[in-house]
């Protein structure tokens, strides 16, 4: 689930790069509020995308996600991005769980083969 959840916040800091400029001529924001704004955001994706492996970080991606929603109010263009990147980020939540759990399923099931194949014969 990490390695998906971190993916769709690497993608997620593109997009909110662009936003700046999107903020600028839509918004009609500063440069500087515009890129403090949506330039930290970005920062804070980059950072959390490198955080993943730690479970606080997938938390605070959350607290990201709706930080990133919250800015379409401010810009009512980017509010289309938020939702389609809280759909990404809840479709690899549950694809990354799916897989972990496929993942969990196929390790125990070598495992037990290995056990059940250096077992001693007890036939005779």
């Amino acid at each position: 689930m990490r390695t998906i959840c971190a993916v769709v916040l690497a993608f997620e800091v593109i997009v909110i790069g662009l936003a700046i400029p999107v903020a600028i001529q839509l918004g009609g924001y500063s440069p500087a509020l515009a890129g403090g704004v949506w330039g930290g955001l970005a920062a804070a994706a980059l950072v959390l995308a490198a955080l993943q492996r730690f479970r606080w970080g997938f938390y605070a991606a959350w607290v990201l996600q709706a930080a990133f929603l919250a800015s379409g109010f401010l810009v009512p263009g980017l509010a289309v991005l938020g939702v389609i990147f809280v759909g990404l980020w809840i479709a690899g939540v549950m694809l990354g769980r799916r897989t972990d759990a496929m993942k969990a399923a196929y390790a125990a099931a070598a495992e037990s083969d290995a056990q059940a194949n250096s077992a001693p014969n007890s036939g005779g």
